[in-house]
């Protein structure tokens, strides 16, 4: 089967510098994979790289069979992808309405996921509508920089650390809305540090050193492995 996403030889950084040195990743159309790695292997550059806010110095990324390495955000967004970024990164002075309502200017009929179905998806959203940005929770603001990403109806969803900072119980929640998501068929690429959650919510896995894909395997049978775990994580 063709991958969705075919990221090949990939090579980007900063100012220069070289953090991805030939990444190499496929993720079949309607399938979860969980990036897995240790802190400053390259994750995030990859997610920012193939969402075009890191501008790749070499190499290829396509999406649904279109070329999109070196696009403008917004030519990327347009493509289908949409970005649920490590950190959240919600207006502090807009509140959950107006972001929604920001996130909501598409086409009619672009796609399933409307208001409506996002808030019964994330009713706590609901209940805070008029909550400004920075008086929500670490975990409203999460469901809230989710929500604003499934408004767009992308085909292609880059999550990049979405448990990080969260209350246990709020990570199960995460887990439930990638699962739902999944299951619509949407294709994800989870970055995650959070193991437990990585392998129960993804098909595969794929695990990052030094700038570089160096696993890529199914995520039951990584999750299997603790030889493999130890040697590529350094965890059990």
């Amino acid at each position: 089967m063709k991958p969705y996403l075919s990221v090949r030889d990939l090579s980007s950084g900063y100012a220069g510098g070289v953090v991805l040195g030939g990444v190499d990743l496929d993720l079949e159309e309607g399938g979860i994979l969980a990036l897995l790695g240790r802190n400053g292997v390259g994750k995030t550059t990859l997610v920012s790289t193939v969402m075009g806010f890191v501008r790749p110095y070499g190499g290829s990324v396509t999406v649904g069979g279109r070329e999109l390495a070196g696009a403008r955000v917004d030519v990327v967004a347009r493509a289908g992808v949409g970005i649920v970024p490590q950190g959240r990164r919600v207006f502090a002075p807009l509140t959950v309405a107006e972001h929604l309502a920001i996130a909501s200017r598409r086409p009619a009929g672009a796609g399933p996921w409307t208001r409506d179905r996002v808030l019964s998806l994330l009713p706590r959203l609901g209940e805070r509508l008029g909550h400004r940005g920075d008086q929500l929770s670490g975990g409203e603001q999460q469901m809230l920089a989710i929500a604003r990403a499934l408004l767009g109806n992308p085909r292609l969803l880059l999550l990049d650390e979405p448990t990080d900072g969260l209350a246990p119980s709020v990570v199960d929640q995460v887990g439930e809305v990638i699962r739902e998501v999944g299951a619509e068929g949407m294709t994800v690429l989870l970055v995650e540090q959070n193991l437990r959650l990585a392998l129960s919510v993804a098909q595969s896995v794929a695990v990052m050193q030094k700038g570089r894909v160096v696993h890529q395997a199914d995520a039951v049978e990584f999750a299997s492995s603790p030889e493999d775990r130890r040697r590529l994580l350094g965890v059990d």
